[in-house]
């Protein structure tokens, strides 16, 4: 688990240090008009690709492709750190967000192998979800002060050197399981093609038709959009008639998995719509300068971890878990409303409060969505169950973003913001009435399938 909890370390490392070091990137190599193509490229690459290693990882286990994620990622860094232009940058950035796709896929199922009772392994998902949160938090800063004392190509050099240590934990002591899928064990490529174009195709369209200072292709995100709703059309009979398809339809069957998703969907929305913009209101309203805002912002990130431990050690003593995620639900909402009251002259105590609910409130929601859709799942389908809730909520992320985006955009940077923490407080009570739904009495069932 040190192993697993380290290549979650490693996937935040990758995905947040480049925030603050991306403008001296783009200065230095002359490319600020492909500025957004690098976090564009990166997201894109990542949400595509993590449902396609899911399913690998059911069919040929976790654990080498766990050693070729950090391998990927590490040649990656490496190859971003000599790039000589923004075009090489943003090719090798979706390299590497190929490998993180890979690892989000296999380290967020790896415990389900390790513990298949889900009241033992909700205590150690604690651990990833406390890694995962404070190395996002800590990703940032380090980027900055790396770059500030020994130049943006520096910054790059961070991931290889922490993916030796996970590449050797990983190796030495992860176990080899045997896959889990019946029969022979064949690659649906047809099937891996159009779930790609599914998922890749409306996230390339919200950025490509919103994209700012008219780099936008509104033609093109059409385009986009109508490819994604074919893939999907084509997708849903083709992965019916296929004897080992890339998405067995089976892990949707039911309620319960479909209500998940929704609310891993609105989480998703919600998580984002905060990291993003709640800077803006400090910065804007309150006049604090970005790093300021940065460490009043540090207990959204940090309180993931206390929310986490508490729901592991709440979570074996309860007859319906299902009631952590409406307590989450309904205590994001009431983060998202005190974040929506900081005004001019709010003290710093009330801004640090509000955060401290929100991260609190996620780590009620983050680990507990990943494990009920693996308890719902059969023991075949464990690394597919896992990385669809992971997608769904980057595509979440996206719309929320997006969104709040556009609403900025038409009316002003405060009234959008605050438009995007009113739908922030809806979401995250849909997600709570969503999870009321999903009924989950069981919590050792699935030994069953263990």
């Amino acid at each position: 688990m040190a192993g697993v909890a380290a290549t979650v370390v490693l996937v935040a490392f990758d995905s947040t240090i480049v925030t603050t070091i991306l403008p001296r990137v783009a200065e230095a190599l002359g490319g600020m008009a492909l500025y957004s193509w690098v976090g564009t490229g990166y997201l894109l690459a990542t949400a595509a690709s993590i449902l396609i290693f899911g399913r690998l990882g059911d069919m040929f286990g976790r654990k080498p492709l766990m050693l070729i994620s950090l391998a990927i990622v590490a040649a990656g860094s490496v190859a971003c750190g000599l790039a000589q232009s923004m075009p090489q940058l943003i090719m090798f950035r979706t390299l590497q967000g190929i490998g993180g796709g890979m690892m989000i896929a296999t380290a967020f199922a790896a415990p389900a192998d390790l513990f298949p009772d889900a009241r033992e392994r909700v205590r150690w998902m604690a651990l990833v979800s406390a890694a995962f949160a404070m190395a996002s938090g800590i990703g940032p800063l380090m980027g900055g002060a790396i770059t500030q004392e020994f130049g943006w190509r520096a910054a790059f050099f961070v991931a290889p050197i922490a993916a030796l240590a996970s590449f050797f934990l990983i190796w030495r002591y992860f176990p080899k399981f045997h896959p889990t899928i019946d029969g022979a064990r064949k690659i649906d490529w047809v099937g891996g093609l159009l779930l790609i174009v599914a998922v890749a195709a409306p996230l390339g369209a919200l950025q490509i038709g919103f994209a700012r200072g008219g780099a936008g292709s509104p033609m093109l995100a059409i385009a986009l959009a109508i490819a994604a709703v074919a893939a999907v059309a084509l997708l849903l009979p083709y992965e019916r008639r296929v004897s080992a398809p890339i998405f067995p339809l089976r892990v949707l069957r039911g309620w319960e998995p479909r209500l998940l998703n929704l609310a891993a969907f609105a989480i998703g929305a919600v998580m984002f719509i905060l990291i993003f913009y709640s800077p803006l209101i400090l910065q804007r309203e309150l006049g604090y300068s970005p790093s300021a805002a940065g460490l009043l912002m540090t207990p959204l990130v940090a309180a993931i971890s206390l929310g986490s431990i508490i729901n592991g050690q709440l979570f074996p003593r309860q007859s319906e878990p299902q009631r952590l995620m409406v307590f989450g639900g309904l205590l994001l909402a009431t983060g998202c409303v005190m974040v929506l009251f900081i005004h001019a002259g709010t003290p710093a105590w009330w801004i640090l409060l509000s955060f401290t609910v929100n991260g609190t409130a996620l780590g009620f929601l983050l680990p507990n969505m990943t494990l009920f859709m693996q308890m719902l799942s059969e023991r075949r389908d464990i690394g597919i169950a896992s990385a669809l809730v992971q997608t769904t909520r980057a595509i979440g992320s996206a719309v929320g973003t997006a969104a709040t985006g556009i609403a900025i955009t038409y009316t002003s940077v405060l009234e959008g913001v605050r438009l995007g923490l009113i739908a922030a407080a809806c979401l995250s009570v849909f997600a709570a009435v969503v999870a009321h739904r999903v009924k989950m009495k069981n919590v050792v069932s699935v030994k069953k399938h263990a």
